[in-house]
């Protein structure tokens, strides 16, 4: 089975992929226009930013699963996935304590002026008068958006600080919060509106695409502080950027609209002038430990998936199916028997939706559950049931 690394990953992650009698192409350098050409044969991509479009997926023939060395897979065209039967992977919560690290670090930043200071130092500059005016973060009240198990690190450090924490998430309740000894927002509005720094860790998708508008930001607190260490499209940056043109508030961000995709280069912000944010080039995950253990995962999964044909973490499986109807078949453990009841099935063109299949002990009997999409007819049943040396029992569920 072929494997193609388009990112950056530790040797020995790489080593163990070879030892398990894997073929690896390991490519870091490769851009998302370049994938295309480059994916050949490969069965399994493994990627950590480069994009996966809807053309690599397409020019991808054998491909069978790709595993993003991360938690979120934005970055992959799932649309295109799911339309080729092409499984995703991704490893959450890996990389969670770098992230709130981060976190941590652009709000001292931001407080103690410190990129400022290093910069002025740098150029010969010393200014103890300007930069010995700081806040401090003590008694601060931080609010998280998005209570998953970043955010959950990241109230950790929070309170390590002296901070009160607050957070809301669709998810979160009374108990959760309570659990991890923090407040309870029962509205996003309720969350900006009582913080002084309010820290971005939802996912990205349909709903939270664009989640801090304008009139969101308006109902920050004067001088607050915005954090996104988590993704761009969270935040409408247009609106973000004459928040800070006008001095509302202040932001510390880890990822951009429009950012470089190559790791290295130029860079063109309307965000780079803004002498109240502070912006970091997306390093949220980029630590040692956290490449290390996301690396560690995605191993496990490859490894998993290859020898057993099982997908940890698999992330595009459907929660809903048209099933309406759930045919259970007990029946005499023999080749063909299953067959037999799907034929039955088709000749009345329903669907099978979703199938298991259970062994009773001893290997005699067994019990297949059908989800269906359609009601089989009772003719359909009768045929089913008439086949008295393979089948039981036949009984259909609503």
């Amino acid at each position: 089975m072929k494997v193609l690394i388009a990112d950056s990953m530790p040797d020995h992650a790489v080593d163990e992929l070879t030892s398990a009698g894997l073929e690896v192409s390991y490519q870091p350098g490769l851009s998302a226009a370049d994938l295309a050409t480059e994916i050949g044969a490969a069965a399994i991509l493994i990627v950590r930013s480069t994009k996966v479009s809807a053309d690599v997926i397409h020019a991808a023939e054998d491909l069978s699963l790709i595993v993003r060395a991360g938690a979120g897979v934005n970055t992959i065209d799932l649309d295109a996935a799911n339309r080729r039967g092409i499984y995703v992977a991704n490893c959450p919560g890996k990389n969670s304590i770098a992230v709130a690290e981060l976190t941590l670090g652009l709000l001292l930043a931001l407080d103690r002026h410190i990129a400022d200071n290093v910069n002025d130092f740098r150029s010969g500059v010393w200014n103890k008068a300007l930069y010995s005016k700081a806040n401090g973060v003590a008694g601060l009240t931080f609010g998280i958006i998005g209570f998953g198990q970043i955010g959950k690190e990241v109230a950790k450090r929070a309170r390590a600080f002296d901070m009160r924490v607050i957070a809301w998430s669709r998810s979160l309740t009374h108990e959760i919060a309570a659990a991890h000894g923090v407040g309870f927002c029962a509205t996003i509005e309720d969350c900006i509106s009582a913080s002084d720094v309010v820290s971005l860790h939802s996912a990205l998708n349909k709903d939270t695409r664009g989640l801090i508008n304008a009139e969101r930001l308006a109902q920050m607190k004067p001088g607050a502080i915005l954090l996104n260490t988590s993704r761009a499209e969270l935040v409408e940056q247009d609106a973000l950027v004459a928040a800070l043109e006008s001095g509302a508030i202040r932001a510390g961000l880890d990822v951009i609209a429009d950012e470089p995709e190559a790791k290295s280069g130029t860079v063109d912000s309307p965000l780079k002038d803004r002498p109240n944010a502070v912006v970091t080039h997306h390093i949220g995950a980029a630590t040692e430990q956290a490449q290390s253990a996301v690396a560690a995962e995605a191993v496990r999964i490859v490894r998993q998936y290859s020898s057993k044909g099982q997908v940890p973490n698999w992330v595009n499986r459907s929660s809903f199916t048209p099933a309406k109807w759930q045919l259970a078949v007990r029946h005499y453990d023999r080749p063909g028997v299953l067959a037999n009841v799907l034929t039955e099935l088709k000749q009345q063109d329903i669907n099978a939706q979703e199938l298991e299949n259970v062994i009773f002990e001893g290997n005699h009997t067994a019990c297949c559950t059908i989800k269906l999409d359609d009601k089989p007819s009772q003719q359909t049943l009768a045929r089913i049931r008439a086949r008295s040396q393979e089948v039981i029992s036949v009984t259909l569920f609503e």
